[in-house]
């Protein structure tokens, strides 16, 4: 009661008790807007998000959608030569690849659900890549061209002469053609393809040139160097080969084993 009597007698005092009383009235205002608009500014940094949440995932949509138009064309634009009528294509895009190993591997994104299975050969618009070896779901793992382990049935295209194409394990533009016997003629830059001895390759895929004979392999084959048509450090689309008639090829070749 006395401070009423104090503030309301004396008009200094009252002055001071307003000014104040207003200035921490302003103060609490001030701290009631700042804790409202954090608030605020956190919904409105929700909303933000998930606004951006929306956007990414349209894009990644409209990446999707570029993505099978790519393959389409990627498909059509790559010629197929009537005999291979039997054979489909999977286009399937790289996601790790390796060309500096003595065993060097390539995963892609496609696996069992869209139709890969093991031994499905594997090439690109340039020629061999490798061939299927281990199928997920909805990715698989390759055995490059570049790996010591895996080893190709291919012929000089000129002669028809059959060898065993195989990494040597140091050049990733190159690889090397055994097992080529010695009356075989050839010359440099004959082109290299495959022998269509197996399930996995047609007849008749571009593998690479020869460069060279190497000296000193064999006293009665010859070895040949091979400069590759693939580039493999720049590995990006490839076309994972189906033989519609593997499981017939197999079925017969199967009982033939059985009948001897």
């Amino acid at each position: 009661m006395s401070c009423v009597l104090l503030f309301n007698g004396n008009p200094y005092q009252h002055s001071i008790y307003l000014t104040s009383a207003n200035a921490v009235s302003s103060s609490i205002y001030g701290m009631s807007t700042g804790i409202t608009g954090y608030f605020n500014l956190r919904d409105i940094n929700e909303d933000l998000q998930h606004r951006n949440s929306d956007l990414e995932l349209e894009l990644l949509n409209l990446k999707a959608t570029l993505r099978k138009y790519q393959e389409v064309d990627y498909a059509m634009s790559t010629p197929v030569d009537s005999s291979l009528s039997r054979y489909n294509f999977i286009i399937a895009h790289v996601i790790n690849n390796s060309v500096n190993r003595p065993h060097n591997f390539i995963t892609i994104e496609k696996g069992s659900e869209d139709g890969i299975k093991p031994e499905m050969g594997v090439v690109d618009q340039n020629g061999v890549v490798g061939k299927i070896n281990v199928v997920g779901p909805h990715s698989s793992r390759i055995i490059s061209l570049l790996n010591s382990d895996l080893r190709i049935s291919c012929k000089i295209k000129s002669s028809r002469q059959i060898g065993s194409l195989v990494w040597n394990g140091k050049n990733h533009r190159e690889a090397v053609l055994e097992e080529i016997p010695r009356h075989t003629t050839f010359n440099k830059g004959d082109t290299i393809v495959t022998s269509g001895y197996s399930t996995s390759f047609p007849e008749g895929v571009p593998v690479g040139v020869i460069i060279d004979r190497l000296t000193d392999y064999d006293d009665n084959f010859y070895a040949l160097r091979i400069k590759l048509f693939t580039d493999f450090s720049t590995l990006g689309t490839v076309r994972v080969i189906v033989d519609n008639m593997t499981d017939e090829l197999k079925e017969v070749e199967s009982d033939n084993e059985h009948n001897k």
